[in-house]
């Protein structure tokens, strides 16, 4: 491998791992702080340490109050791109901050104050992130459920945090259809325990709902009034290692597990990353793909680009059907975003639709620098195609909801290192990155094991679960002592380049042999008619568990379903041989996901096993599970 001479990574990472407390100090210096620090890091404090103890700031006053003061008050902040309803808008950074000011004074009124929990249940509108900024400069702790979420889901998370108050919307739209979100609020009221004392309902133009006499409350209304007489609300101080907001995982059965998410910490590692990661200058244009429903869009919509100081995008859209596969590019060339980050799933449903790329070409990309994918895996041949099409740097990165921000990536703007396809490249400053065995012992480079991450983890990872330490330890802690339990399977090559190649879950034996489904896939994916697959391990009574894949194919694709499934299992022996015992492949016409893009694996592999299985609180079409079951008749 060539190492890039320009590149200032190795320095920084080695500094941020030799002196962590002098390196989060000096980054900590593009932080305004009411009260500095005072320790960098306490060892003491927490179940690991906390970041920037005793340091006092506010949150939304280094998202928006600096920036206005400081000269960017007519710079915009958020631009609100909605295709499903045929409307751009655009806000300021002094329009920005006057309606979160009058929403956090309306805040108050309700009671809300330092530390208590308000539920925002929105869809992809500019008042979701007035709504977490309102709740940050009051000190309030913010929890967004993903809009549409199942009331059952929504009543556990309810139960969980206990919110005073919960903002939501009349409804939410997606292609074809409208997602009414108030009979799913009442339902969740209804199952839930705790009642919070009231609601705050945006009515929609799309789709009004009836308020409740007593408990809802139109949001329209009360913003009005708030602007009218001028109500506005101070930043409220609050400590560095306070509560700024509690995401739930999805996917949690039971009592779910609610990642908190500190101010200081937050802010400062967030603030770093997006010039010395993303590479994106104040001022410039920024496009986060996701929702502000999973830790991407918290992190990469609404709170880094703001502490930066960029202007940032909020999409209401598909990547193809909204109108079509060329959507993604319609919306860099016309607000000229210079980076724009999105899942993987994301691109392979383009590659789907428009396997040439003549959309990319209709339109005008040149402010365009840098793809950024991350959520899932991004296998090697749509990161290929991706490269080819755009003939911009497409950077894989590897993060999670509990770390908040990039455990592994390639740094931008510190200067970009040579990219290996299947590999997020290298470890972030902070991030000391092991693989183990079930012992805990390390592995040598290029042997498959458990990833895992060293104490302390750097700033803005979970400090704990909301209320919930002992169940902290037990999932992310003690099996691996003195380490953070990533739960991905995976290898670091001889380069220390992370490859990360499933879930640890993921990694199938198959007679004694450990198996990686994601190694699997990217054979599949190369195969040229394949659009997308997964690939899982299901029961078998001699073997113990087999590999099954299952094929999307592009668009156009003129050979027989049962010609490709031949030539892809031909494809496997061929690359890993007959020790995989790849036999069974499947052509379907989709794979069942989240609404975040994420194949549903578990479910699919239930499925196939013939074990019960429950419908997933995030599956985005429920339809996309009978149509598995009806593909496995009389294939297994």
């Amino acid at each position: 491998m060539t190492t890039s001479t320009s590149s200032h990574y190795h320095e920084t990472h080695a500094r941020s791992l030799a002196d962590p407390e002098g390196f989060w100090g000096e980054v900590a210096r593009a932080i305004d702080w009411i009260e500095p620090p005072k320790k960098v890091f306490d060892p003491s404090m927490g179940l690991y340490g906390r970041w920037f103890a005793g340091g006092v700031l506010n949150t939304c006053y280094n998202a928006l109050d600096r920036h206005v003061a400081g000269g960017r008050a007519d710079q915009v902040a958020l631009i609100h791109d909605s295709p499903l309803t045929g409307t751009v808008t655009t806000f300021t950074y002094a329009e920005l901050l006057r309606e979160t000011q009058a929403l956090a004074a309306v805040l108050q009124d309700f009671g809300i104050g330092k530390g208590d929990r308000v539920i925002l249940y929105m869809p992809m509108i500019p008042e979701a992130v007035v709504a977490m900024l309102a709740c940050a400069r009051i000190g309030a702790v913010h929890s967004v459920v993903f809009g549409g979420f199942a009331a059952k889901e929504l009543a556990t998370r309810i139960d969980d945090a206990r919110p005073k108050l919960i903002l939501s919307a009349s409804c939410g739209i997606e292609p074809g259809r409208i997602v009414q979100y108030k009979p799913l609020l009442d339902e969740a009221i209804a199952l839930a325990n705790l009642k919070p004392d009231a609601c705050i309902i945006l009515q929609r133009p799309q789709q009004g709902c009836d308020l409740l006499e007593g408990r809802d409350h139109d949001w329209a209304e009360l913003r009005n009034e708030a602007i009218a007489t001028n109500k506005s609300a101070d930043c409220v101080p609050v400590l560095a290692t306070d509560p700024l907001y509690v995401l739930y995982t999805s996917g949690t059965t039971g009592k779910p597990k609610g990642v908190v998410r500190d101010n200081g910490g937050h802010a400062v590692a967030l603030a770093w990353s997006m010039e010395n990661l993303y590479g994106v200058k104040p001022g410039e244009v920024w496009w986060c793909g996701s929702d502000i429903g999973w830790v991407v869009g918290h992190s990469y919509i609404v709170y880094a680009p703001l502490l930066h100081g960029a202007t940032s995008i909020m999409y209401e859209g598909k990547p193809v059907g909204t109108p079509d596969a060329g959507a993604f590019w319609r919306v860099i060339s016309e607000h000229k975003a210079v980076a724009f980050f999105t899942a993987p799933t994301a691109f392979r449903a383009i590659r789907k639709d428009d396997p040439d790329g003549n959309f990319i070409r209709k339109y005008d990309l040149s402010n365009f620098r840098t793809l950024f994918l991350a959520g899932e895996r991004a296998d090697p041949p749509t990161v290929e195609w991706a490269e080819r099409q755009l003939k911009v740097p497409v950077i894989d990165h590897w993060w999670q909801t509990e770390t908040g921000w990039c455990i592994a990536g390639n740094p931008v703007g510190l200067g970009m290192l040579p990219v290996k396809h299947g590999s997020p490249t290298v470890p972030m400053p902070g991030y000391k990155i092991e693989v183990v065995d079930e012992a805990a012992k390390p592995v040598p480079a290029g042997t498959m094991g458990s990833i895992v991450i060293r104490l302390p983890m750097p700033p803005a990872c979970l400090p704990t679960l909301w209320e919930q330490d002992e169940r902290c330890n037990e999932a992310y802690f003690n099996e691996f002592p003195g380490y953070y339990k990533t739960s991905d399977a995976g290898y670091l090559d001889e380069d220390g380049y992370v490859y990360v190649m499933g879930r640890t879950d993921d990694i199938i034996n198959v007679a004694g042999h450990r198996l990686s489904t994601g190694g699997m896939e990217e054979i599949l994916a190369s195969h040229p008619d394949v659009a997308e697959c997964a690939v899982l391990g299901i029961k078998d009574d001699i073997k113990g568990e087999v590999p099954c894949g299952f094929l999307v194919l592009k668009a156009g694709v003129t050979c027989s379903n049962a010609e490709i499934e031949r030539e892809v299992v031909a494809l496997v022996r061929d690359k890993l041989g007959p020790v995989a015992a790849f036999k069974l492949a499947i052509a379907v016409t989709r794979l069942p996901k989240t609404r975040s893009g994420k194949i549903l694996r578990g479910t699919i592999k239930k499925i196939a096993d013939g074990e019960t299985w429950t419908m997933p609180a995030t599956i985005e079409d429920p339809k996309s599970l009978d149509e598995i079951g009806a593909a496995l008749k009389g294939r297994l």
